[in-house]
């Protein structure tokens, strides 16, 4: 059995309700729910949050019915990780099929495409790490633009290297940790305390696709490109 989830908390300072907000016509959650219903290999899917009403609407969607999130875990602060591992033994609490993978998509990156589940599912299938993270290529790279001030506030490179880099190329590369789509092994989920534990390997999107909604600004520009990608086709 594969799992989907989705976290999706009421709160948000940034952008007040975004999780529910509409975008072209549906609320922004719905088109990361019609990914997961749509992919084949997904089983079961699930959403956490502390809304009611985003809760009643996923569970009328067929999501599996696993309450709301507890106060702890609906603050501002609370990991993503620790959301993850409620989310799961709500599940294996009500199935009797043990799952083989656990699928996260954020809501709040919804320039993902169908392709980037899929794909992410095809590297972790393939190279059996401990979780497939979703990466975009930075556009800043601390061996290069990147720069920090010392006790003087004299400006520094971030992490200076023998020698001058003097091009962007010459730096190793950096990516950004996006939330297009992360696949995890259940075993992981449960024994590990966060992210890094284990061996997590990128699925590299493109920068278009890789954008959150974090700002009313960053909700301007993915309404734009998600309008974009509708006029080319892509959804």
């Amino acid at each position: 059995m594969i799992i989907g989830h989705i976290g999706a908390r009421k709160g948000s300072k940034g952008v007040p309700g975004k999780n529910f907000r509409d975008l072209a016509g549906k609320p922004l959650i719905d088109w990361a729910l019609d990914q997961l219903f749509g992919c084949a290999r997904i089983d079961l899917v699930v959403v956490s949050t502390d809304d009611p009403e985003i809760h009643a609407h996923a569970v009328a969607r067929g999501a599996l019915d696993i309450g709301l999130r507890p106060a702890h875990l609906a603050t501002d602060t609370a990991a993503k990780w620790d959301v993850w591992q409620h989310a799961l033994a709500q599940v294996e609490a009500r199935t009797d099929a043990g799952p083989r993978a656990f699928v996260d998509l954020d809501c709040t990156a919804p320039l993902r495409l169908p392709q980037d589940v899929e794909g992410a599912l095809d590297l972790f299938a393939a190279q059996a790490p401990d979780m497939v993270m979703s990466c975009c290529e930075s556009r800043k790279n601390p061996y290069f633009n990147m720069v920090e001030p010392d006790e003087t506030g004299a400006l520094h490179i971030s992490k200076p290297l023998p020698g001058a880099v003097v091009a962007r190329q010459q730096a190793p590369v950096v990516y950004d940790h996006v939330g297009v789509v992360y696949v995890l092994a259940p075993d992981y989920l449960r024994r590990a305390r966060g992210l890094y534990d284990g061996r997590v390997i990128p699925y590299v999107v493109p920068n278009e696709r890789g954008l959150d909604v974090d700002s009313p600004l960053d909700w301007e520009i993915v309404e734009f490109l998600f309008q974009r990608q509708i006029r080319l086709g892509q959804r």
